[in-house]
């Protein structure tokens, strides 16, 4: 099998992440025992090593029913059970969104949100924090076959009254498809289940792979948490055709509305070439006709031919279990996995090796400021000391004289720093009353009631617009009050730097406009969902008040990590000024002390000299032990996947 297949990848991303981790755990350990630490810094430290534990990487497979969704999933993950994992059949086996993942604070299982839930005003993240509303059932690791019972679960269907059907937004009266599917009683067939997330302790997914397998294309659009979270969000996107079929008119309209070739890590399967393994043709001749399909499919799709993968699933899948090394190079699997690994992993990798960087350049920074400053004191004092030898009484009270004169000074501008802190309170304040969750809130409701109170498209879309042009306003209002903090935050650092030499670099940065441009992904996504719909039918109505109920839902997620953030900024943007004012008024406590001291006792003056000859060495070594602490860090976020081949 191909050493740079998916699986291996994976396992030297997630020794990379665990190496990092441990080298951020022995820098944090460093800085506590040199008494470098505080709340600030320690929090930093475990926003890091958490975002390092909650390292996600998702990949979503889409396709229409019957394209080999399913059996691509399972030679790609599951091989190595022996057996397929992931039910396949002919039809649709896959009738509702399901995230395959690990989560260890749960049993392995498989949780099953039911459809009712559609009627209710909540999106399905909503729900994901309400374990009474979940069927649970238990999944047996043990037992191969146990798992696929397990797993036969997610293509349950039931029949309800088309009126039902209807109040979920799942029957369409006007569309003359919908109306060949009721049956003579009156009823349609639609999942069982709105959701389903299977928790599993595969290997990967105990590294953060998260799988998502969508069901049949005509679902995408029924289905908000597909269209605004789960594929917008994932890291690589497989959109899955047959290669005896090609693009079909509804393959078409979902890459373009809800796929599209503008994000990362998206990328055509074209499967089941096994079709054209005809064994009247010559290599040279299925070839051609392979590469024929694939030249037609990035055409249609307006996609470099690099981005289609010609493949066969169930071949690759065989190859593997039997360990076929010629079936499982001729199915061109390897290819993909390769691929795969190639685009979603090194990026990954760099979008948390860029997060982390940024944050422990500020942490270590500062740190190493805090134990200069510290050198610097002792430096100061010793040369004092040592000046000091000889000198009579009247000396030693003129030192003293200019240290309370100092104290003095410093405390002067600390009075200042007083009224800073009130009107850093106060914009503080005026940041989060217009990013708060109320305001959000309120907007929701205000929202809500419009969408109720009319039943024509131009109002329903109005409704939304203003939605989210209130939100990126108080987002904006939000945003100028940061600045206006950071502003005044660079104006104190400078004045304490200048005035009391105090080694302080600018204070730490922040923008929320990560945050504006997600809220505008979101309204772009839900553009392309409505916008073009002139009228529409009760159905519609229904399915866009879903779909707002689940933007009203990733919206509040995202307010909700940006108040976060905000709230972390306050606390971490004062804490060097704070660290160094407290380690310089302690300097100033310790040199009159030292004064004091010599000024009784002239004969103590060399003890003192030696002490902090002593304090000086030291200091020295700390510095070098962080210094190492601080570059072994930097060399493990640098470090390239291909270190880790050998651990894996």
């Amino acid at each position: 099998m191909d050493v740079n297949n998916l699986v291996e990848k994976f396992n030297e991303y997630g020794h990379w992440r665990d190496n990092v981790r441990l080298a951020l755990e022995r820098y944090r350990d460093g800085v506590q025992e040199f008494d470098l630490s505080d709340a600030a810094t320690e929090q930093r430290m475990q926003q890091a090593i958490a975002r390092l534990a909650d390292d996600k990487l998702s990949i979503a497979f889409v396709a229409e029913f019957s394209r080999g969704k399913s059996e691509l999933i399972n030679s790609i993950f599951f091989a190595g059970y022996g057996q397929r994992i992931v039910p396949t059949s002919a039809g649709r086996t896959t009738m509702c969104p399901t995230e395959l993942l690990y989560d260890e604070t749960f049993p392995p299982s498989i949780r099953l949100l039911p459809i009712e839930t559609r009627a209710e005003a909540q999106s399905t993240s909503d729900f994901k924090g309400q374990n009474h509303q979940w069927t649970v059932l238990p999944l047996d690791t043990t037992s191969a076959d146990g798992m696929l019972e397990a797993f036969k679960q997610v293509g349950m269907t039931k029949r309800v009254p088309v009126e039902e059907a209807v109040r979920y937004g799942l029957y369409d009266a006007q569309d003359d498809d919908a109306g060949m599917t009721v049956d003579i009683d009156g009823t349609v067939e639609i999942s069982q289940w709105r959701h389903a997330i299977v928790n599993f302790p595969h290997p990967l997914l105990k590294q953060g792979l998260v799988i998502v397998d969508t069901p049949g294309l005509n679902a995408i659009g029924t289905e908000p948490e597909l269209t605004l979270n789960l594929i917008p969000n994932a890291h690589a996107v497989l959109f899955i055709l047959a290669a005896d079929a090609g693009v079909t008119k509804s393959d078409i309209d979902i890459w373009r509305n809800h796929i599209g070739n503008s994000g990362s890590g998206r990328m055509v399967v074209l499967n089941k070439i096994d079709s054209m393994w005809d064994e009247l043709s010559t290599s040279e001749q299925i070839d051609s006709q392979i590469a024929a399909q694939v030249s037609s499919v990035a055409q249609t799709l307006s996609l470099s031919e690099q981005q289609i993968f010609p493949v066969s699933a169930q071949k690759g899948l065989v190859g593997k279990i039997n360990h076929d090394q010629n079936l499982l190079t001729r199915s061109r699997l390897p290819v993909l996995e390769t691929a795969l690994s190639t685009e979603l992993l090194p990026a990954r990798q760099e979008i948390i090796r860029s997060q982390l960087q940024s944050e422990i350049n500020a942490m270590t920074s500062s740190r190493l400021a805090l134990l200069s400053s510290r050198s610097r004191n002792v430096v100061e004092q010793l040369m004092e000391l040592k000046s000091l030898r000889g000198k009579n009484r009247t000396i030693l009270e003129h030192m003293m004289t200019r240290i309370d004169l100092e104290k003095r000074e410093f405390d002067g501008s600390l009075f200042k720093l007083q009224a800073t802190r009130s009107v850093f309170a106060r914009l503080s304040a005026e940041v989060f009353s217009h990013l708060g969750m109320a305001v959000l809130k309120q907007n929701v409701i205000l929202t809500r009631e419009a969408m109720e109170k009319s039943r024509f498209s131009a109002g329903l879309r109005q409704a939304v617009r203003d939605f989210f042009e209130k939100t990126l306003h108080s987002i904006q209002k939000s945003s100028q009050k940061t600045d206006e903090i950071g502003e005044m935050m660079s104006v104190m650092y400078r004045k304490f730097s200048t005035e009391h030499a105090l080694a302080l670099s600018a204070p730490m940065p922040f923008s929320l406009e990560k945050y504006v441009k997600e809220i505008e992904m979101i309204e772009q996504i839900y553009q392309k969902q409505f916008n073009a719909t002139a009228i529409m039918t009760t159905p519609q109505v229904v399915l866009m008040q879903k779909f707002f109920d689940s933007i009203a839902s990733r919206v509040r997620q995202c307010m909700l990590q940006a108040n976060r953030d905000v709230e972390t900024w306050l606390k971490v943007v004062m804490a060097p000024l704070e660290a160094q004012i407290g380690e310089h008024k302690n300097q100033l406590k310790r040199r009159r002390k030292s004064l004091e001291k010599i000024h009784e006792a002239t004969d103590s003056l060399e003890e003192k000299v030696q002490v902090f000859e002593q304090m000086q060495l030291e200091l020295d070594t700390q510095r070098a032990a962080l210094m190492r602490l601080e570059n072994e860090l930097h060399a493990a976020i640098l470090a390239p996947l291909a270190g880790y081949k050998a651990a894996a």
